[in-house]
């Protein structure tokens, strides 16, 4: 796990040291146990190195292999490498390191482009070919180790973050009118290629792009999810789907424990979390340790979760961590938390991951966490609709359940210079209108999982842990859990008030108690509420002269949000307020 950065020359001019190392300052709490850099005839690349996985320095990146005439660096791990390694060996490649880095190497040349279908983990990775000049980037298939881009005619950037291409200089800093308005709508949710910066693009999930030194390229999706089923997997019975559901999950968990460091679990307390404590537990693992964290309650808002996430401790006897943030500690660092997010991320519990991030850094490099479930195994409250919609109705149910906002709404709100066409209901239409989702909510799961997730939870969970040096391994987003979630029939998904085959994996892991659950988060009541010195301090972020020389919103709708915070909530219950405060809040955290 690491942060990685780099320089392409498209011209006469030798890339930039100075500016890949100004990137690397800033990535470097991504890998704190590390650096290197590489430089030669038109690239420069370069690594901060979190180690995880082969601890000696001969699995250092950039990673140079004179003899392949390869240089690679690489954010992520790859699970099954040590399988992949066995069958590049038979090949007659010879290994001078033991983790998975030089996997990747000896898989691109072995297999070129198609060396990401071997792959089964998370990662981010740039080849440069000695040879031909080339070079060849992916992104895994769920999006979980992020990757963006700056490119003009003379030259491309690349880096594992927003504010460190920002930190190498000559970004276009505009805003980009579709991120903007997908950022209103989708509850910050700015999908790829897109960022909200129109300098910056970021490579799609489930991506590979190759550059030719002349600045050509060419980009390949190399995996699809399709959720059409045939008869035999509509009428096999539950119990039988709960049993596969079981065996691949325990099979994710068990390769996401690949580290040459001890490995814990980030427990909200809820289905997901205990799940992978209880299925770690089946897998004979003892002294896990694991790390909760609570809030101040703010009224009746209760702030924590440590009733459930209790009981799950002592029942699997981990060795648990419990966080109490005081209200104090999170006015304190919210500033560096949004400093930290590669983009503007609108979810308040991203400050909870990000002091969750910190003191679980102080204790162990790697944890695994929950994310990605709901959407997976269809745990939202707007997927009963879904349900029963017919297809032809289908765009308009998504956005009335999932939009925050009608575009009716987006342009009586917004400066009209920033307003342009529908882009999100254009988006939602390409996406329901590809092959490989036939009904309404099949639709709906296949446009969270490929797009909401990636740049909401996903994102956040990465940002968050990573500004910490901490590597956060998602184990319901293995793409076989994924492949055979689509399968499954959307009425057992959606059973039992949501996830209804994942619950019946955990009745036979975990307590019931924490199965039969009101559904929970990481509540965050002072940003829910934003009352006090939390709606002064968004009178002072919205005073700032960068915000009134930027004038995205009618100072009218800026007022009335300053008003009445609490009269003004987006459909699933965020703060309207929040929304434009913490996008203002961010471009000045970043300089913009």
């Amino acid at each position: 796990m690491c942060g990685i950065a780099g320089e392409l020359r498209f011209d006469d001019s030798p890339p930039s040291p100075i500016r890949v190392d100004r990137m690397l300052g800033v990535l470097e709490p991504r890998g704190p146990d590390g650096t290197g850099l590489f430089t030669q005839r038109g690239v420069a690349l370069g690594q901060c190195r979190l180690k995880v996985i082969d601890l000696t320095d001969h699995a250092a990146q950039p990673m140079v292999d004179p003899e392949l005439g390869l240089v690679l660096v690489f954010n992520g791990c790859i699970y099954n490498y040590p399988a992949l390694r066995e069958d590049l060996e038979a090949l007659g490649y010879s290994f001078f390191s033991t983790g998975d880095t030089e996997v990747i190497l000896k898989a691109y040349h072995a297999w070129g482009a198609d060396c990401v279908q071997h792959f089964s983990g998370m990662f981010a990775f740039v080849v440069w070919e000695r040879d031909t000049g080339r070079v060849f980037m992916a992104r895994d298939r769920m999006g979980v180790k992020p990757l963006y881009i700056h490119k003009t005619d003379k030259f491309l950037r690349f880096a594992s973050s927003l504010p460190a291409l920002l930190a190498a200089g000559g970004v276009d800093t505009r805003i980009d009118p579709v991120a903007l308005h997908h950022y209103m709508t989708f509850h910050a949710v700015v999908p790829a290629p897109h960022t909200i910066l129109r300098g910056v693009k970021k490579l799609p999930p489930e991506t590979t792009l190759t550059i030719e030194p002349d600045g050509t390229e060419r980009s390949e999706r190399f995996w699809r999810l399709d959720y059409t089923i045939t008869e035999e997997q509509r009428s096999r019975p539950r119990e039988e789907w709960a049993d596969r559901v079981h065996e691949v999950l325990r099979a994710s968990v068990k390769g996401r424990l690949e580290a040459d460091v001890p490995v814990g679990v980030l427990l909200s307390g809820g289905v997901d979390s205990s799940l992978i404590v209880g299925l770690l537990s089946e897998l004979g693992q003892k002294d896990i340790s694991t790390f909760s964290v609570g809030f101040e309650a703010v009224g009746e808002t209760v702030g924590d979760e440590f009733k459930y996430s209790d009981l799950i401790a002592r029942r699997y006897s981990t060795n648990h961590h419990k966080i109490v943030v005081s209200d104090a500690q999170l006015r304190t660092n919210l500033g560096p938390c949004i400093r930290s997010m590669a983009e503007p991320m609108v979810s308040h519990d991203a400050i909870g991951f990000y002091l969750l991030g910190r003191a679980v850094s102080q204790h162990i490099k790697v944890v695994q966490s929950g994310q990605g479930a709901d959407e997976v195994f269809g745990g939202y409250h707007w997927y009963p609709t879904m349900l029963e919609t017919p297809v032809e109705e289908a765009v308009d149910a998504y956005m009335r359940v999932f939009s925050d906002r009608s575009f009716d709404g987006y342009r009586a709100i917004m400066n009209p210079d920033y307003v342009g066409e529908d882009y999100a209901r254009s988006l939602v239409e390409r996406h329901f209108s590809a092959p490989g989702a036939p009904r309404a909510i099949d639709k709906a799961l296949r446009i969270d999982t490929q797009v909401m997730l990636v740049d909401d939870p996903v994102k956040r969970v990465d940002n968050m842990t990573m500004a910490w040096g901490l590597e956060a391994r998602v184990p319901f987003l293995d793409h076989e859990v994924v492949e055979l979630a689509a399968k499954i029939p959307a009425r057992h998904k959606l059973a039992d008030g949501g996830k209804g085959i994942l619950k019946d994996v955990a009745r036979r892991v975990i307590p019931a108690e924490v199965i039969d659950r009101p559904k929970g988060y990481f509540p965050v009541p002072a940003l829910k509420h934003m009352t006090g010195p939390y709606l002064e301090m968004a009178r002072e972020i919205l005073a700032q002269d960068a915000a009134r020389q930027r004038g995205l919103f009618q100072p009218s709708y800026v007022d009335a949000l300053l008003a009445d915070p609490a009269g003004h909530l987006t459909p699933l219950g965020g703060s309207k307020l929040w929304q434009v405060v913490l996008l203002e809040y961010w471009l000045q955290e970043q300089g913009v």
